[in-house]
């Protein structure tokens, strides 16, 4: 069983079919629905290092583990589908969610490692304000806002209507 089937169990998230392959530049630009692999090819492994092994998976299922990890049932809920895969051997959970107590969207960043999982990136955005804490030195990622990757930190900036989890340029 692949790393990322463990995380997907750990956190109460069904994956819709199985674990698929894509070049990163690509998956990471889509902000829509992954491809469903279908189950009875087993999961797929990345084979070069600018590749993702992905999982596809229903916003819906992440409602559980939103309202688990923050004590707060319904406080967030998924708007976007959310990014479940492992790049350069290391794995990462993204959710984007409406923050329905503060009024404003919500991506939520998770990296897996072996002493449990770690939140790395909180971006609140309004269309108005944007506001972030995040700590991606060290990784292959950045978020981008209107633009601009931004690393690390805690800060706010111009608002946006769209918070994207990227490769760090």
């Amino acid at each position: 069983m692949s790393k990322l089937r463990n995380i997907l169990i750990g956190a109460g998230v069904a994956a819709v079919g199985a674990i698929g392959t894509k070049k990163a530049v690509d998956y990471f630009r889509n902000r829509g629905k992954e491809e469903v692999v279908d189950e009875a090819e087993g999961d797929a492994e990345a084979t070069a290092p600018d590749e993702v092994a992905y999982a596809t998976v229903e916003p819906e299922s992440v409602q559980d583990f939103l309202d688990k990890s923050f004590g707060d049932p319904g406080r967030y809920t998924p708007t976007r589908s959310p990014k479940v895969f492992e790049y350069q051997d290391e794995q990462y959970m993204v959710i984007w969610a409406r923050d329905n107590k503060q009024n404003k969207n919500q991506m939520l960043a998770f990296k897996y490692t072996d002493a449990g999982r770690e939140m790395v990136a909180s971006v609140g955005y309004t269309g108005d304000n944007t506001d972030y804490n995040l700590k991606l030195n060290g990784t292959s990622f950045a978020v981008d806002v209107n633009g601009e990757q931004i690393v690390s930190g805690q800060g706010n900036t111009g608002g946006t209507d769209e918070v994207d989890f990227v490769l760090a340029a």
